[in-house]
């Protein structure tokens, strides 16, 4: 091979593992947030965690990518390792859809017909020319994404033929047949392959190497079979890399992915010792893309046949090697950094943290108004105290996840998931510290035994009950992505706008009158001023909710919308819970 030949090569390598990277991206994007869910669904069932982790893996085109997202997730928490083994498995099957697809580059283009319409020397520059028209003349994010998945999948397609005419006239060398002799030995031929495989972190793109120099006539099935093996223990390197630091169960899922590839690739070399002989014909005959195709997928799938019924010892194997060491903490990673490496699945992550900050603020403010309401506790306040703290963790760390996020390559709909969760984490925190705050004022009023007087307290419960209800329905429908519930939650504000001033003003008429101290007055004051507050983040996380899918977030137009008095349905709303809300008549001094 000459310079150029070897620069042809290279570039083709470079071309397809790009065109891969590029289209497992655009697969990504169109699967969105529904790559975790599915997952956690799915993935009690053996049956449908193997069709699962199959069809994930065929969505984002690598199997090592599938390996490092469970193994974040399971670090995390999210999932446990004996619900990943059938997806394991399943995986390893889906990803030989690549070996089919590149294939196709063994279809005789010499002379026209329609089945050589399905060469890539005829499609790829159509499926490039689409490609390029959705990215660039499509307004819709959907079609956009599918104009990416087609320019990854042609400049794949060319990736593959540049590989393929670098080693067109590769037989004719003498290095290259010494080369082939290394190959003949089975042993050998694996451990190259596998190296090989591990330092590109692609076994598609070994693959797609071997397909290319079937192509030439070169190679046979004996030397064929060892090189595919290969490049399925080579394609665990990237799963290693990534179970560094992280908890035993997420690295027995990396150990249990070893050791399927390593079971199936000996099982097949006893194979090959075992049937070499009588079967001399077929592993001397020379060997085509298809055939390349045919081995990757036969392989994993008789793997799979084999192993599956065995899922209890491989698990318990497992354990055995991974063990857990005596008197060690369970330690749960609060987000995983592997989770960033899909997008999507980071953004669902949080996006389920988020739901439960919700619902820890919410907890927090009930606990809160209790003790207001006469059932004061030492133990209470404290569960409060830690609440609130755990909300500062929640935001602290979400921020910060959904930062790092935010500068990947996301579809518009997760970009615009972010943006509303990064808006949300700072309204759930700050109700989390009204709910402190309000806790707070029931501690000063239990041990200064103060008491407001019986008016003040009819109208508190009143805006107490409003203030529950808000919260309730906001977090309610945050958490179900229910966006006519939180169209519920900008009237009752309003309502809770107009209590405030009425029961501030009423309140401001007693201490007037003397019949409310001035210092019950300003914890009065103190305790409205958090409800009010409460009820404005409560609108801001109902907005977000709202507008979501949306392209940008704009709280004022949105909010200027719906109280212009022209809307019916706002005004609705308003009237039934002022009708619902109601303060007790004011009465005659």
């Amino acid at each position: 091979m000459q310079i150029l030949d070897w620069l042809t090569l290279l570039g083709g390598l470079a071309f397809f593992l790009y065109g891969m990277n590029v289209m497992s991206s655009g697969l990504e994007k169109l699967a969105g947030g529904k790559l975790e869910s599915t997952l956690q669904k799915v993935t009690k069932n053996p049956v449908m965690s193997f069709v699962m982790g199959a069809g994930i893996t065929i969505a984002i085109q690598s199997s090592s990518a599938m390996t490092v997202m469970l193994v974040g997730l399971v670090n995390s928490g999210i999932m446990s390792f004996e619900q990943t083994v059938g997806v394991i498995l399943g995986s390893n099957v889906g990803t030989t859809l690549t070996a089919w697809i590149l294939s196709l580059m063994g279809i005789d283009s010499g002379r026209f017909s329609l089945v050589n319409l399905l060469s890539p020397e005829y499609f790829s520059p159509v499926v490039a020319l689409i490609g390029a028209g959705l990215l660039m003349f499509s307004k819709r994010a959907k079609k956009r994404e599918v104009g990416t998945i087609f320019l990854g999948f042609a400049i794949l397609m060319y990736g593959m033929q540049f590989m393929s005419s670098s080693v067109s006239g590769v037989k004719e060398m003498p290095e290259f047949n010494n080369l082939l002799l290394a190959f003949s030995n089975p042993v050998t031929a694996v451990l190259i392959s596998a190296f090989f495989t591990g330092i590109i972190q692609s076994s598609a793109a070994t693959v797609g190497i071997i397909q290319a120099l079937a192509l030439t006539g070169a190679i046979d099935f004996k030397m064929a079979i060892p090189l595919v093996l290969g490049a399925n223990i080579g394609t665990c390197m990237t799963a290693l890399l990534s179970s560094i630091g992280t908890s035993k169960d997420a690295k027995r899922v990396v150990a249990a992915h070893v050791y399927i590839k390593i079971f199936g690739t000996v099982f097949c070399l006893l194979l090959m010792g075992v049937f070499s002989s009588p079967l001399s014909g077929l592993m001397n005959t020379k060997v085509d893309a298809v055939s390349v195709a045919v081995i990757h997928t036969l392989f994993n799938v008789i793997n799979t046949l084999i192993i599956y019924p065995l899922k209890t010892v491989l698990i318990k194997l497992t354990k055995l090697t991974v063990k857990d060491k005596e008197d060690e903490e369970v330690k749960k990673v609060f987000l995983d950094e592997r989770l960033i490496n899909t997008p999507p699945v980071a953004v669902a992550e949080c996006r389920r943290l988020t739901e439960e900050m919700a619902k820890v603020a919410n907890d927090a403010l009930n606990k809160a108004i209790e003790l207001l309401r006469g059932k004061y506790s030492e133990e209470k306040m404290d569960e409060i105290y830690k609440l609130e703290k755990l909300t500062d963790k929640y935001e602290d760390k979400l921020g910060t996840f959904l930062v790092k996020v935010s500068s990947k390559d996301l579809s518009e709909s997760d970009s615009n998931r972010v943006g509303q969760l990064l808006h949300t984490i700072g309204d759930l925190e700050r109700i989390g510290d009204h709910a402190e705050n309000i806790g707070e004022v029931a501690k000063e009023m239990h041990e200064k035994k103060l008491s407001f007087s019986p008016d003040a307290k009819r109208e508190i419960s009143v805006i107490t009950d409003a203030i529950l209800k808000i919260t309730g329905i906001t977090v309610k429908s945050f958490c179900d992505d229910d966006i006519e519930a939180a169209k519920f939650v900008e009237p009752l504000e309003q309502v809770i706008d107009e209590l405030k001033t009425e029961v501030r003003n009423r309140h401001i008429d007693r201490v007037k009158e003397q019949t409310c101290t001035m210092e019950l007055g300003f914890i009065f004051s103190d305790l409205i001023t958090n409800y009010e507050r409460i009820s404005d983040h409560c609108s801001n996380i109902a907005v977000y909710t709202i507008q979501v899918h949306k392209d940008k977030f704009d709280t004022h137009k949105y909010l200027n919308s719906v109280k212009n008095g022209n809307n019916e349905e706002f005004t609705e709303r308003f009237e039934n819970f002022e009708s619902e809300y109601r303060l007790p008549e004011k009465k005659q001094r």
